[in-house]
């Protein structure tokens, strides 16, 4: 990564990068299972198809494998990458003479926990890698931001010379869908993602922008997605594993992402950070320029994926101010609590980032001021948040 202090504030760091000007290639191939033996043959074969691992690492270079680490849920609970991908890139990299490093940053707990409840840490230990949990924030200048100058990123990324990015396929609930952008989020550390969702979560183009610039900021050299078990439904952590048999490949994760969409048989349209890209003509948003390698979309097409609820405020923001306060709840999907399952454990309490939900003898939510960015149904460790639609939405369908 081409670093470079600013010299008004030595806690800035200022990046450059370069956008792809190219055909973007991306390999999808089949793994039917995550055998060690398996995965790592498949993720090799994928990588071959765009360029092969030494494109991507030089000898004696550190490199670090950002996968997704959301919750501290075991791998079958395909809330985050699992760890025979991130076993077969660490023995890819070796291979290539580079130097591996694990690093994520989770929304709320002990990321050390985290990584041993996902099987994370024990590959890691075993294959004496370093794992990184992202705690120190630096601000950084991004002056070709599209909307974002500055950023907040965990110093830990600034240590290596490249990063390959190993995303989960899951569905998301304010997102539509967890893919290779979005899994750069995990650079920025935990305690601030909540600041991000509430500066940014109110409007899901701002946010989907925010994802972008980061992601352009960083730049991952690589991105490899565990398609192998995804997460349907209620994603990113509450969903249902569903089994997809893929791997996916691409040195860039907006054609990967726009690959996803169509093969889950979905519309771009309902991607903010697809629709965001195109808006910003930004390569890869057109699936008709994008080389896909081995297996084609037609023959991996999913035609049954269950998408979430959309949540997006967009209907309402483009309102009149005085009509969209008083049409906010009838219009606008929102968090709600299933008191049986709730434990009152208090996690969606303490990651609120507008501090609109309080414990009393159940978990309370002022939903006047609710931001509606479900981080509480992201982080809820027991699956007992869902999605209420208001009464105008479920009346009209298409609102």
């Amino acid at each position: 990564m081409n670093i470079q202090p600013d010299q008004n504030n030595k806690q800035e760091i200022a990046v450059s990068y370069r956008e792809e000007g190219h055909i973007p290639e991306v390999s999808i191939l089949r793994c039917s299972n995550y055998r060690d033996d398996e995965v790592f043959e498949v993720v090799r074969e994928s990588i071959d198809l765009v360029g092969g691992i030494k494109r991507f690492v030089k000898k004696g270079e550190r490199i670090l494998l950002k996968p997704n680490l959301l919750t501290g849920k075991p791998p079958e609970a395909c809330a985050t990458t699992h760890p025979s991908i991130v076993r077969a890139l660490v023995r890819l990299v070796r291979d290539a003479g580079g130097i591996p490093f694990v690093g994520d940053s989770a929304g709320i707990g002990n990321m050390l926990k985290i990584a041993q409840r996902c099987g994370i840490m024990q590959v890691c230990e075993e294959m004496d890698v370093e794992f990184m949990g992202f705690t120190e924030p630096v601000r950084v200048i991004n002056p070709r931001g599209t909307v974002f100058k500055r950023l907040e990123v965990a110093r830990e990324v600034f240590g290596v010379d490249g990063i390959i990015n190993l995303p989960k396929l899951k569905t998301h609930t304010q997102m539509f869908l967890t893919l290779g952008v979005k899994n750069l989020f995990g650079c920025v550390p935990g305690k601030f993602k909540p600041q991000w969702h509430l500066s940014a979560g109110v409007n899901t183009t701002y946010f989907a922008s925010m994802l972008l610039d980061l992601y352009l900021f960083l730049k991952p050299r690589l991105t490899v997605m565990d398609g192998i078990m995804g997460m349907e439904g209620l994603g990113p952590g509450s969903g249902e594993p569903r089994y997809i048999g893929l791997v996916l490949a691409s040195t860039n994760a907006i054609a990967m992402d726009r690959v996803i969409v169509d093969l889950l048989s979905a519309r771009m349209d309902d991607m903010p950070v697809l629709k965001t890209a195109e808006r910003w003509g930004l390569n890869g948003t057109d699936l008709h320029r994008i080389d896909i390698k081995g297996e084609g979309i037609e023959k991996v097409r999913i035609g049954d994926f269950r998408f979430p609820p959309l949540v997006s405020l967009n209907f309402a923001e483009r309102l009149p101010y005085f009509i969209e306060k008083r049409l906010r709840k009838a219009l606008t999907t929102r968090p709600h609590i299933d008191t049986h399952r709730c434990t009152l454990c208090g996690v969606c309490v303490d990651v609120c980032p507008a501090g609109v939900m309080e414990k009393k003898d159940s978990i309370v939510i002022d939903y006047s001021n609710c931001i509606r960015c479900y981080c509480c149904l992201e982080m809820c460790p027991h699956g007992s948040i869902d999605v209420k639609e208001g009464w105008l939405k479920r009346l009209v369908p298409g609102l």
